[in-house]
């Protein structure tokens, strides 16, 4: 199927596997790309040298092309790009608006530049900065999401930019494809249909979790950062809501010092990159911190399967997946179904 996204980043398939922390490394990217679709391994949570040698390990698993996502606002975001651009990568997405000029220079060396965006604005924004292309998120996505559903947000931004425009926040099927371009979309993401799929590297018990969980498992909530951020509701999640502002500084602390020491940052980059997030933010300081370190508490559930001890972002979709396909297989039976889909409109007039 070729469409606008397609046709810009060289994949069969217009699917793009998110660049989720903890989750999307090397094994998921390889095996997402493998199968005609993009790729994106998640940066955030790698230091310098981690990423590089992770970008080379895709290499060496598929030819295909493939992209790294990266923090616009990190302090080191020079560095990571710096090394997608000496190692080849194809794509650049960005969680946060990136600025016009980091924009210019990936376009400079040929990298095509898709950040994500969570309102109509920001698309408009980002287009006349010279992005190639936007991932737009509705409500439904997981991790860090805004109010506006897809069915609502999709369209406006369709209408108010010339770039392609990929659809993401409650994806997850063939059907879910073609209705995306019917409104106009040149294809969808999808971040927690990629994390339960045989590839992903999430230990099983987390997992058998998300399989498990229903529609009104997945809740929003502020605790994590005090930022909206989609999640399944944990006993830890409530603890964090319930938590007292002496004791959420406590744990905010020990964790941002667990964060300081796999990311290489130093502490005055974590907190820097923390007010980053409190900027025009109503946050507390046990807040800008955990915004710093919200990784260590993702690797907690994905990757040492401490449900108990980390939270578990999700997109509301988690509610209604119930297998563990691989890549190959989800890829390969959206598209037979999105045929089917297509198929079924036009017999039907």
């Amino acid at each position: 199927m070729e469409t606008a996204l397609t046709r810009l980043v060289g994949v069969r398939h217009p699917i793009v596997q998110t660049g989720m922390g903890w989750v999307a490394g090397p094994r998921l990217v390889s095996a997402t790309a493998n199968a005609g679709a993009l790729g994106v391994l998640a940066s955030a949570t790698m230091t310098p040298d981690r990423l590089r040698e992770a970008i080379r390990e895709v290499k060496s698993r598929t030819r295909a092309p493939f992209g790294v996502n990266l923090r616009a606002d990190a302090a080191d975001a020079g560095d990571r790009v710096s090394i997608m651009i000496e190692e080849g990568v194809r794509v650049a997405s960005f969680a946060l608006a990136p600025s016009p000029e980091l924009i210019a220079g990936l376009k400079e060396a040929g990298v095509v530049v898709i950040p994500s965006i969570g309102a109509r604005r920001h698309a408009e924004k980002v287009a006349a900065w010279g992005a190639d292309a936007v991932i737009v998120q509705g409500g439904e996505g997981g991790g860090h999401t805004g109010e506006v559903a897809t069915t609502v947000l999709l369209p406006q931004v369709v209408d108010a930019v010339r770039i392609p425009v990929v659809a993401a926040g409650g994806f997850f099927d063939g059907r879910g494809l073609v209705a995306a371009l019917a409104y106009g979309a040149a294809g969808v993401a999808m971040g927690t249909r990629f994390l339960l799929t045989s590839e992903s590297t999430v230990p099983d018990a987390v997992k058998a979790r998300y399989l498990a969980a229903t529609v009104k498992d997945v809740t929003v909530t502020r605790a994590v950062d005090g930022l909206p951020h989609r999640m399944l509701r944990t006993d830890l999640v409530a603890s964090l809501e319930n938590a007292g502002r002496a004791r959420a500084l406590f744990q905010a602390v020990r964790r941002a010092a667990g964060f300081r020491t796999l990311s290489g940052l130093t502490w005055r980059q974590l907190v820097r990159d923390g007010l980053a997030l409190k900027h025009g933010r109503d946050l507390s300081w046990s807040q800008v911190l955990l915004a710093a370190n919200t990784p260590m508490l993702l690797k907690s559930a994905m990757v040492d399967g401490r449900t108990d001890l980390g939270v578990m972002a999700s997109g509301q979709v988690a509610g209604v997946i119930d297998d563990l396909p691989s890549c190959a297989e989800l890829v390969q039976r959206i598209m037979k179904e999105a045929d089917g889909t297509r198929a079924g409109l036009t017999a039907s007039r």
